[in-house]
């Protein structure tokens, strides 16, 4: 039987936040911006390096952008080496990776940004929408409720959770609809989820 859309969003934010921290596979906040929430983790540095910082930062978005990938993420790489608690360039990266259909190395890097930085919610919806494509919807689920706790205002993350829990929902009814033959109610149920998620697209 056909199954019920999967989320759709990768924040790509953090590219256009960190290409914005807040565009489709989710964006960490400006990669030039002095609002990041890692910035107090940062030790001061000069206005000058400051502004070499966002410059490299936009020209990896712009290799990114004309999908010269390699490019981009040695440029990516040499950022992240120099400015470790900066979040911008390692999320822009695994965005990058995510991108070619990198998904297990994308996989990896968001996890490894979460650990280092928990309170940022882009890299926990990113990931969910990666997990999502590969059928682990628990573990897109809880990814998506630590978004949501970390950050109750983003939108994005809710409304992939509640895709999430509609194709969650519809593995039920299908699989209740299945062990009893009789069931008159979960059949009705399933064709409702699928019938929502698919006039929503």
């Amino acid at each position: 039987m056909p199954r019920v859309t999967l989320p759709r969003n990768i924040h790509r934010a953090a590219v256009f936040a960190a290409i914005a921290l807040a565009a489709q596979i989710v964006d960490v906040r400006a990669a030039d911006s002095d609002a990041s929430p890692t910035s107090s983790a940062t030790p001061e540095i000069s206005e000058a390096a400051r502004k070499v910082y966002a410059e490299s930062m936009r020209q990896a978005r712009a290799l990114l952008t004309q999908k010269k990938y390699d490019e981009a993420i040695a440029t990516l790489d040499k950022l992240a080496a120099e400015r470790p608690r900066e979040p911008q360039a390692r999320f822009l990266k695994a965005i990058a990776l995510a991108d070619q259909k990198k998904n297990e190395d994308a996989i990896a890097a968001y996890r490894s940004l979460v650990a280092d930085f928990p309170e940022m919610p882009e890299p926990h919806n990113n990931l969910a929408v990666l997990y999502a494509q590969k059928g682990e919807l628990a573990l897109a689920r809880d990814e998506l409720l630590i978004a949501v706790s970390t950050a109750p205002d983003y939108p994005l993350a809710h409304e992939n959770l509640g895709d999430v829990y509609a194709q969650l929902a519809a593995e039920q009814y299908e699989r209740a609809a299945a062990l009893d033959k009789r069931n008159k109610t979960a059949p009705v149920k399933l064709k409702m989820v699928r019938d929502a998620v698919q006039s929503a697209q």
